[in-house]
């Protein structure tokens, strides 16, 4: 396992390339070496899953977070695992598998949890909500979401 509590802690001083849309995100499987947290998600869901496809998307970039923050992710793991399993309950085993991320660092994650025949017939990553967050009082959230983009 991963000692991803001291990578949460960790300040993150490169500035990544984290403002493309959902649609040009690479559904890949390999871990990108320069985003710690999400090389944790990747390498826990694969471990417990083994899944047949999984994309972990960091949204991040669309909150008032600073550029190269991991503190919200989607989350897409197709297993045979969850064959027969209700929703929550898949949720309930994604949650408990990262329960460490999110007790600490990732401060939201959006999961879909399909089994491969479910995927078979709808091969589609659902797209997040514009964030609404309690920053909307926050005066610098246009100027912390423009740095973002930038």
């Amino acid at each position: 396992m991963l000692p991803s509590v001291s990578r949460c802690t960790r300040h993150i001083t490169v500035s990544l390339s984290v403002t493309r849309s959902l649609a040009h995100f690479r559904p890949h499987m390999d871990p990108d070496p320069n985003r710690p947290i999400e090389r944790t998600i990747r390498t826990k869901l694969t471990d417990k899953f083994k899944p047949d496809h999984l994309e972990v998307h960091n949204e991040s970039y669309m909150h008032a977070v600073p550029p190269g923050s991991e503190t919200h992710f989607r989350v897409l793991v197709v297993s045979s695992q969850f064959v027969g399993l209700p929703l929550i309950q898949r949720h309930r085993l994604v949650n408990e598998v990262l329960k460490e991320e999110l007790s600490s660092c990732v401060h939201a994650l959006a999961i879909q949890a399909k089994a491969p025949e479910q995927w078979a017939m709808d091969p589609t990553l659902g797209k997040s909500p514009p964030c609404m967050g309690g920053s909307k009082g926050d005066p610098t959230v246009e100027e912390k979401l423009k740095a973002g983009r930038d």
